[in-house]
């Protein structure tokens, strides 16, 4: 007699292990959507870790609310499928570097999944290149940025 609670355990349990498996599988929060790939369908990056985009201008984003100031962003059309996102533009200077109609590549920024980077509401992207050259070598002064 099985005791509630317990599960077989016999060499032949295989069956009866996976239904009892399949019935707790989508009892996290929001699993159910990763599991079955359903954010990939309102992500902009399509599943992507990168993507290149155009730089349509640049803006200022105010921070939540213990803190002040302005944080400096861009608004990134995608070539891949032409959504328009915000990008957060890191680094001091990078918003002199960074100029209207450059091609940047843009990747998730280190926040909550599908979620927005720190203080910043609604930004969930970072630049990552300028036209084919890191971002981060130029601020460094190491590299130029080209020019197209």
């Amino acid at each position: 007699m099985i005791k509630l609670g317990d599960k077989p355990r016999g060499l032949v349990a295989a069956r009866r292990l996976r239904m009892i498996r399949d019935k707790y599988k989508l009892n996290k929060k929001r699993s159910k959507s990763y599991f079955y790939g359903i954010w990939k369908k309102f992500d902009p990056l399509e599943g992507a870790p990168q993507a290149r985009g155009i730089v349509l201008e640049k803006c200022q984003v105010e921070p939540r609310k213990p803190n002040s100031g302005f944080r400096k962003c861009c608004k990134v059309q995608l070539i891949k499928n032409g959504k328009v996102v915000t990008a957060f533009m890191p680094g001091m200077g990078a918003l002199k570097i960074i100029d209207e109609h450059n091609e940047v590549v843009i990747e998730r920024v280190g926040g909550a999944q599908k979620g927005a980077r720190g203080d910043l509401p609604g930004v969930k992207f970072r630049v990552v290149k300028v036209n084919g050259v890191a971002l981060s070598e130029i601020l460094a002064g190491r590299k130029e940025k080209p020019m197209r």
